[in-house]
């Protein structure tokens, strides 16, 4: 019996009544999204196979998140021990495919209500911590995968030193800002939009207890969706106010802030590079290789703005040199 048979055998039991199955969506990981339609309504049920998925840090991140007031699935029923969970639906109609000249203001305007109010349930030893050796890890898939696999590279000894060392500036700077809840992937394909209590928000199984801009700077510096940087830094300037007046520790200098939010975003750029070169190369996914040329941007402007950084930005230059950035045909 393949997966979907089991879970089809497992849903004929929870739901006792007849139903139809349809692709929802799938990720980045072993996980699959399936529509369930009823008489009535839809709900959607998560195939997250073991033991390459663990179901429980979902179920947990969403009782947390659910306690705080937000807009996330319920699990109503649960198979843990095969993967099995399922879960109100809330729709389709992603940020991605709604947001607008029009609307955006708005849609981002109650996206960073929303993350306040999980930043402000925050407590230390709930979630795991985005602590240096996760930090690190992340940022090693870059050497390994983009820059090793994807462009084919041998780094020679200094350029080594330089990751090293801007790697260690990175991690410095992170693990000092304040600490809260991080969701790790908020942004406009895992928030939706909905009628009430908008935005729904999917995908924080992997949340952690970290740096208060990373999710910021998932929102803000998204890999599928980019903005004029003078309106972004307004919007970040309007979450900086918001949550400095709802009692969150975010610097009094918005300077300061916003220093801290675009060197997180440094680090989370040099890491999806990575995460990218990876889905391709090692697990065949090759529609993400589309939106590699704007995280680069992303990270290039970054480094041309703080000297710190600047040797890391010349070491990009000195790989663009050598490997042209491929044109892919979408």
């Amino acid at each position: 019996m393949d997966r979907k048979q089991q879970l089809e055998a497992w849903l004929s039991q929870e739901l006792h009544q007849h139903y139809t199955l349809t692709t929802a969506s799938a990720d980045a990981s072993f996980r699959r999204y399936f529509r369930v339609h009823l008489a009535d309504k839809t709900l959607i049920a998560m195939d997250a196979p073991p033991p390459q998925e663990d179901c429980r840090p979902f179920v947990k991140v969403a009782q947390l998140l659910l306690a705080a007031g937000l807009n996330v699935p319920q699990v109503l029923a649960q198979d843990i021990e095969h993967g099995f969970l399922l879960l109100s639906d809330l729709g389709d109609d992603t940020y991605l495919s709604q947001l607008s000249e029009k609307n955006a203001s708005i849609l981002y305007g109650d996206a960073c209500h929303a993350l306040i109010k999980m930043q402000l349930a925050s407590q230390p030893a709930v979630l795991p911590p985005y602590d240096e050796a996760l930090l690190t890890r992340e940022l090693q898939l870059f050497p390994d995968w983009y820059i090793v696999k994807h462009l084919g590279v041998t780094l020679d000894s200094p350029q080594q030193a330089v990751i090293e060392s801007t790697f260690n500036l990175l991690n410095r700077n992170i693990l000092a800002q304040p600490q809260v809840y991080v969701h790790r992937d908020y942004h406009s394909r895992n928030l939706m939009v909905t009628a009430e209590n908008n935005p729904g928000i999917l995908d924080f199984q992997d949340a952690v207890y970290g740096a208060i801009t990373y999710d910021l700077v998932s929102l803000f510096k998204d890999a599928y969706i980019s903005w004029d940087e003078e309106r972004m830094m307004d919007w970040v300037v309007r979450y900086w106010q918001s949550a400095k007046k709802a009692g969150l520790p975010v610097s009094a200098d918005f300077g300061e802030f916003y220093r801290d939010f675009e060197w997180m975003g440094v680090q989370r750029h040099i890491k999806v590079l990575g995460i990218f070169a990876r889905l391709y190369h090692r697990d065949g996914k090759d529609g993400y290789l589309k939106d590699m040329p704007l995280v680069m941007t992303y990270l290039r402007k970054a480094c041309e703005r703080y000297s710190e950084l600047r040797p890391f930005l010349r070491l990009l230059d000195a790989l663009e040199g050598r490997h042209p950035r491929p044109k892919y045909v979408v």
